[in-house]
């Protein structure tokens, strides 16, 4: 038997040269960020004790009826014992299943995971995950228990569809908020952060909790990425172009031309007023406006106001007329144009059917084609924001918006958040809290926060008649201006186009839309989300979309007939408007016709915040 080598020595004092070096911990910097965090905590507590002096006593409200629902589920699990036993033998087995393979995993045997998360989860994509013993055993547990509560509540018969919808919805909810990635103690990387930081780690999240509360007012507001890392016009938002009209809903930027040649039919867009219009201009490369632009495109496109208590009493009809009416005889007096290509993004969509259902009413003619991107016409499913809307959550709301005079934009993106919670809510916990990091600058996250007020009249004209009446799809179910609207008098060229995971406006709700419109209508279909779905350039060459030249009887059999195709649906929509865009004219510069420059884009109207 051979001794150590002579080398090994030297070998070892290499290797320790090379490790790193071992966690310091520096008590003193320790108790000085805690003594800070606690002089922030006494603060916020003493002003929010005198926010609050003299305010009665908050009464505590089942404002989104869970109680009721979550009563009905448990009268309705305890008629059938059965179900219920049977859950808990399946739940039983598959722990005795875990508690074997994890043995056998110990001493040292090949077994299959009883519980996987889906391949997308990026709840448990650290390695420790599935390499570590202990936390596969937390993970398996957590997703055996997830999966058992989840089809516990899912199989109970004699729910209403109200009550099912949201015990399904709250119930994942529940679940997603207890996974052990949120947690400290059972999640890997914040375990390893806390024991090489010496907890410096927490103490950092704690200020960054702290903060946020602060910064909303007594109220938790996550931070999802670092505010001040981008600037309207400067590194976001940056399509030269001008304001050449406004009103007190809406600024209207039109477009420097890169073209030496334009063509005659401008391009009007009409984006969300729940968000700003920069979405579709976040960066040069993925911009859909200066893609329009540079196609050769004379394109408007309207800029929401962010109003406040003195526009409480703007209607929808007022959005109309303010909105896309004054744009279309704005353009008209920009370029001599009576007529314009017009796009329409989700709530913008919305208003643009109720546009064109106006304008045939009264036989003008001021819309060329009309471009659908992820909007809902026919409201009969849709999808899970339908979660927050009935008679006793629209009234609650109804009963704020007329205290304050207006929606705090806030409280809509928090809901929109929900739809998505472990990647908006709980992803930013960890980060931010958790691992006391700063959010990471992205510009997508940075148009999220940046959202808008609505008018009180406004939101409850379209909570109503629109996703509780479903009225726009009834001929003279809603009439604005005078005008009862008719969408089957609407014989317009019409574009729809959808998301495959759009969880705001599911795409087989969007597909109703077509059956509502006369005129040639054609449907694509785009990959991904509702945002992402929509924001893919060519250049991209990021997501797939699928085509099919005709309208088939519902939104299964059309798709069971598309034809998939590489890239963006950018490329289609421009050859589908092709047609309508008119023959080249001289490139026309902002200001240069009857209407005056009034400031530079992105103008005052989308720089005014809610959330600072």
């Amino acid at each position: 038997m051979s001794g150590p080598s002579k080398d090994a020595p030297r070998r070892a004092t290499a290797a320790k040269a090379n490790e790193a070096p071992p966690p310091t911990f520096d008590p003193v910097e320790l108790a000085e960020s805690l003594a800070a965090a606690a002089e922030k905590s006494g603060k916020l507590i003493g002003e929010f004790a005198t926010r609050n002096a003299g305010k009665p006593a908050a009464v505590a409200t089942d404002e989104l009826g869970l109680g009721k629902a979550f009563m009905e589920l448990a009268a309705n699990m305890l008629a059938n014992p059965a179900r219920i036993a049977e859950g808990q033998l399946r739940l039983w087995h598959d722990y005795m299943n875990l508690w074997q393979t994890s043995m056998l995993r110990m001493m040292g045997g090949q077994v299959i995971p009883i519980a996987a998360p889906a391949p997308n989860d990026k709840r448990f994509k650290d390695a420790a995950w599935h390499e570590n013993f202990l936390f596969d055993y937390m993970k398996q547990s957590y997703l055996i228990a997830a999966r058992w509560l989840h089809d516990q509540v899912a199989s109970v018969e004699g729910l209403s569809e109200n009550a099912r919808k949201k015990v399904d919805f709250f119930t994942r909810q529940y679940i997603d908020a207890l996974a052990p990635s949120n947690f400290a103690l059972t999640n890997p990387e914040v375990f390893r952060e806390t024991i090489t930081s010496g907890g410096q780690n927490l103490v950092r999240g704690l200020n960054n909790l702290l903060d946020d509360i602060e910064r909303g007012h007594g109220q938790l507001r996550i931070s999802m990425t670092d505010p001040k890392a981008f600037e309207l016009g400067v590194n976001i938002a940056t399509t030269p172009g001008k304001v050449v009209f406004q009103n007190d809903l809406m600024q209207l930027i039109q477009y420097e031309p890169m073209t030496s040649k334009v063509r005659a039919r401008p391009l009007l867009i009409i984006p969300p007023w729940i968000n700003k219009y920069y979405i579709l201009d976040l960066r040069e490369k993925n911009s859909f406006i200066r893609y329009a632009v540079s196609e050769g495109m004379t394109v408007f496109v309207i800029s929401w106001v962010n109003p406040d208590a003195s526009l409480a009493n703007k209607d929808f009809e007022d959005y109309l007329l303010e909105g896309p009416v004054a744009a279309l005889d704005a353009i008209e007096e920009a370029t001599g144009e009576r007529d314009a290509n017009v796009v329409g993004y989700c709530l913008g969509g919305t208003l643009l059917a109720a546009t064109l259902g106006y304008l045939a009413a009264k036989k003008e003619k001021r819309v060329a084609s009309a471009t659908f991107m992820t909007a809902l016409v026919d409201f009969t499913a849709p999808g899970e924001l339908e979660v927050f809307i009935d008679e006793e959550q629209v009234a609650s709301l109804e009963k704020k918006m007329q205290e304050r005079g207006y929606l705090e934009g806030s409280e809509m993106a928090n809901t929109f958040n929900l739809l998505r919670a472990n990647d908006l809510i709980w992803s930013f916990v960890i980060n931010n809290y958790l691992l006391g990091r700063d959010p990471f600058p992205f510009d997508l996250l940075h148009w999220n926060c940046d959202s808008t007020r609505m008018p009180a009249k406004m939101h409850s004209f379209y909570l109503r008649n629109m996703y509780m009446g479903n009225k726009l799809r009834e001929p003279g179910g809603i009439t604005l201006a005078g005008v009862p609207i008719d969408l089957s008098k609407v014989d317009v060229p019409t574009y729809f186009v959808s998301a495959m995971e759009d969880h705001i406006a599911p795409w087989k709700t969007t597909y109703a839309g077509t059956g509502l419109v006369k005129g040639k209508t054609r449907f694509v279909l785009s990959g991904s989300g509702h945002i992402a779905g929509m924001i893919n350039p060519p250049a991209a060459n990021k997501y797939n979309y699928w085509t099919n030249d005709k309208l088939e009887t519902d939104a299964n059999a059309w798709f069971a007939k598309a034809k998939q195709h590489e890239g963006s649906w950018w490329t289609d929509w421009r050859a589908w408007l092709g047609p309508y865009l008119g023959p080249e004219v001289p490139a026309r510069v902002p200001g240069k016709g009857k209407l005056p420059v009034i400031e530079a884009a992105p103008g005052s109207y989308a720089r005014l915040r809610a959330d600072i």
